[in-house]
């Protein structure tokens, strides 16, 4: 299923309160992805997306703050070694690239390559693909929620 994206948000919601939020990148950069051993690049081109991804749910001004974090300041991705206790931290986790495919099987903050992402047992299985004019959702649960939001992040927002 496609839906198309242009400066918005697309929020996917399950009905065990996780959630994916996707935006596309307007521009090309670097992504830096930085494990305890060495450092990646990654080219994000122009149309490629930035998704966040909330196993439990959480504060979705929090992902808006993660994706701005990534796209606007170029906060570079963090990467632990595989059994690291401080994995269980992570609420939210940040991937970017062409194509992402949603995983519950995964240990979070653990997986340097972007086109995975750790999910919710109920959206894992979606993969989102970046299209032209936007994303396209393949896996999508009956009862998932979807829906554009504003992009947007204010002071006033996040001085609430």
């Amino acid at each position: 299923m496609n839906f198309p994206l242009s400066g918005d948000l697309l929020l996917i919601s399950g009905k065990d309160n996780s959630f994916l939020l996707i935006t596309k990148s307007p521009e090309a950069f670097v992504l830096f992805i930085e494990k305890p051993d060495e450092e990646l690049t990654q080219t994000i081109e122009q149309g490629d997306m930035i998704a966040v991804s909330a196993p439990e749910g959480g504060d979705l001004m929090h992902a808006k703050i993660l994706i701005a974090l990534v796209l606007k300041y170029r906060m570079p991705l963090m990467v632990l070694p595989k059994g690291h206790p401080g994995s269980r931290h992570f609420k939210m986790l940040v991937s970017a690239g062409d194509q992402i495919n949603m995983r519950c099987d995964l240990q979070r903050g653990t997986h340097p390559e972007q086109d995975v992402i750790c999910s919710s047992d109920f959206l894992s299985g979606l993969h989102i693909r970046s299209t032209g004019e936007g994303v396209d959702v393949m896996g999508l649960p009956d009862d998932a929620a979807v829906k554009r939001i504003p992009c947007e992040i204010s002071c006033e927002a996040i001085n609430r």
